[in-house]
């Protein structure tokens, strides 16, 4: 596989992650959120200071990405406690903007010329940044994201998070406490976001303001749409073919976020479930020969009698 192969996998798998850790926030808890590029960013700000500016390894600012953006996510999320819907998504909008403000106004972080210089991850003591070994970290970290995603899906707190992207008041009659279990959505999120942040700036080798500006998140929940909200495969379709085509068709590079609006647009219109989500036309036929088979399997006919 050639480093530019090799580059385009390790773009995709860094967004399949941040796909995968909006779905909770929104697919699972039913938050929408335009602001998510904003813990994308922090988490790169912070895996990025830890390494320029105190001179600490990449796993340290690994950690740290997640530990200190998860810890953001959560104090950032508390205005989805007052507001609902509508103002939610203005909330989350605000966030990306202040949060891209303190990056390029502030010294500390380089201001509009970012932070570059971040070394390489090591790893025995060998650097590396491209080819392979880099690859490989990113597909572990989206089998991480995806694990976690999958373990909320199958604890009480997955129902916990349906109920109230259901129905906000029945969770609160039926003693789910809606405040939490936001926050707990908020935090879950942004931590995942903040680790594909830190593989991003390792990865490029420098972070600057304008990687983490609102046409960003819009990217991100353009993917989660796309692919079908609320499941654990649509993110991770969604992100692959997002991501990839503009790699592939170099000549839509500089249209990508209106191909993303208009993709956003019309998939709320036409097919809401998005590409492959659990009630999609694509899915619906992709599915049906399964269907059919289990309805005429001798174990459901027996069943039947």
């Amino acid at each position: 596989m050639s480093e530019y192969l090799i580059s385009v996998a390790v773009f995709v798998g860094i967004w399949v992650s941040l796909a995968l850790s909006l779905n909770i926030l929104t697919g699972y808890a039913g938050q929408v959120s335009l602001g998510h590029a904003a813990f994308f960013g922090i988490g790169a700000y912070v895996s990025a200071v830890l390494a320029v500016r105190y001179g600490q390894s990449f796993w340290v600012d690994f950690t740290g990405a997640i530990l200190i953006t998860g810890l953001a996510g959560t104090i950032l999320g508390l205005p989805s406690l007052r507001v609902r819907h509508d103002f939610l998504v203005l909330a989350t909008m605000g966030i990306n903007f202040v949060v891209v403000a303190l990056f390029k106004y502030v010294d500390f972080f380089g201001g509009a010329m970012g932070l570059v210089n971040i070394p390489a991850p090591t790893l025995f003591g060998q650097p590396f940044r491209g080819g392979l070994p880099y690859l490989l970290l990113t597909v572990a970290y989206v089998f991480f994201a995806w694990l976690v995603s999958w373990y909320i899906s199958k604890t009480w707190v997955g129902l916990a998070f349906q109920t109230i992207r259901l129905d906000e008041d029945a969770a609160a009659a039926v003693g789910v406490s809606s405040p939490r279990f936001k926050i707990y959505a908020f935090g879950i999120s942004a931590a995942l976001a903040g680790g594909a942040g830190s593989l991003y700036g390792h990865f490029i080798g420098s972070v600057f303001p304008d990687t983490f500006v609102f046409v960003e998140s819009i990217a991100i929940l353009s993917m989660v749409v796309f692919g079908g909200v609320g499941t654990l495969r649509g993110p991770i379709v969604g992100a692959i073919i997002l991501k990839a085509a503009p790699e592939m068709l170099r000549f839509v590079q500089d249209y990508r976020f209106t191909i993303y609006g208009a993709l956003l647009v019309l998939m709320m219109l036409f097919q809401p479930m998005g590409l492959i989500g659990d009630d999609s036309w694509l899915w619906r036929n992709l599915t049906r020969p399964f269907r059919r088979q289990t309805k005429t399997s001798p174990e459901s006919q027996e069943a039947s009698q």
